[in-house]
């Protein structure tokens, strides 16, 4: 009677053991499908809705946020309007901040329009506000000259490098928008550069064009190309009486937005980590009371903590390798998953210990059932706690 209700015993208690595992697997299997559909979430590149996608729409917003605000200023020179284009034939990213470009950049001058404002041989149409001198870069030079009825179409080669404010707190789900900000010439006038549609086969709202089609990204890819405006806003007026372009003024604009490859950095970075977390999760098995179950798995308090402190610096080189890469910017998203297994190596050496001692305060959550709620707790904490990230994040 006595070894039947033993083994009745152990098969109740099996069977309880047994449940509580089906419960994690099930309950991480459902927050690992939530976790994917934020990211999947997350790598969605969504169009600008301030893109102008041909004359048309270019002349009715210059007429809305520029043009109609002149007729009530009887100072007010006319606007005079220049078709520019622009077509990127290299682009590196030089550190967080700055990305080197190189390409063309060409304007048409009407006869009779733009005879007093023509570059001549050796002058620019155009300005890029936000270049830096990096020491490598070429000064734009004409490289064509031509004419096309009433008018002359002058084109320049450049290569600059240019100065940014990027936001990477999504990385490694970001996408940079890197535009292009051209000021023409005599920025003193009333002229307004505006895009050449003409030069390009499309320009709709998906198309991406004005960018070498095989150029070389490395780690990111081509999503979108557009032009827009942008309002100037500046407390000068660079000591020009009456300078128009203080507020207000419609800066053309070129973006192309190139988005990051996640699997890159899902291998360098986010698979390591994983590994940690599965290492940490298999260290925390072999914490048992059970002569018998300890002895065949090796488990003692100071091997675990020995274990934990190679997993620690294994995550804080990754870490550092991290943060120089992004030198002066705010936390980025995956760095958060840094920090909490940085929790988790803090928490499973604490449980490890306390268990070890049989602590009396921590004796029901941690000695229970040979430190089941732990075990089991381990990956739905861990994938709750990245979807809670996430959430936030998003």
């Amino acid at each position: 009677m006595k070894n039947n209700s033993a083994k009745q015993n152990n098969a109740a208690h099996l069977m309880k053991h047994t449940t509580w595992w089906w419960l994690s697997a099930a309950l991480s299997t459902v927050l690992i499908f939530v976790l994917i559909s934020f990211w999947v979430h997350m790598n969605k590149y969504e169009v600008e809705p301030t893109q102008l996608v041909n004359e048309q729409a270019t002349n009715d917003y210059l007429k809305n946020n520029w043009e109609d605000r002149l007729n009530g200023d009887t100072n007010a020179e006319q606007t005079i309007k220049i078709k520019t284009g622009i077509f990127i034939q290299s682009l590196q990213f030089f550190n967080s901040s700055e990305v080197n470009l190189s390409g063309y950049i060409w304007q048409r001058y009407k006869d009779g329009v733009h005879d007093a404002i023509k570059p001549g041989p050796s002058e620019l149409g155009f300005i890029l506000p936000e270049q830096v001198n990096s020491g490598s870069d070429i000064e734009p030079r004409e490289v064509y000259r031509v004419r096309n009825g009433n008018e002359e179409v002058i084109g320049w080669y450049f290569e600059a490098t240019l100065r940014q404010p990027f936001d990477y707190s999504l990385y490694p789900f970001d996408h940079k928008t890197v535009w292009v900000r051209m000021w023409p010439k005599g920025f003193s006038q009333n002229i307004v550069l505006v895009p050449d549609f003409d030069a390009y086969k499309s320009t709709g709202l998906s198309d991406i064009f004005g960018i070498e089609e095989n150029i070389v990204l490395g780690t990111w890819e081509r999503k979108n190309t557009y032009f827009d405006y942008r309002l100037s806003n500046y407390d000068t007026d660079f000591g020009i009486a009456n300078y128009m372009g203080q507020e207000g003024f419609p800066e053309l604009h070129y973006n192309f937005v190139v988005k990051r490859k996640f699997e890159n950095a899902f291998i360098v970075y986010l698979l390591p980590l994983f590994l940690v977390a599965a290492l940490l999760f298999a260290a925390l098995l072999t914490v048992s009371e059970k002569d018998d179950l300890s002895s065949r798995l090796g488990f003692n308090t100071s091997g675990f903590i020995g274990a934990s402190s190679a997993l620690f610096f294994v995550v804080m080189l990754a870490h550092i390798q991290l943060r120089e890469q992004f030198a002066g910017t705010s936390i980025v998203y995956i760095e958060y998953f840094y920090i909490l297994m940085y929790a988790l190596l803090v928490l499973a050496t604490a449980n490890t210990y306390l268990f070890s001692i049989r602590a009396k305060r921590w004796g029901k959550l941690i000695l229970y059932n040979d430190n089941i709620i732990p075990k089991v707790a381990y990956w739905p904490v861990v994938l709750g706690c990245l979807i809670l990230i996430t959430w936030l994040i998003m």
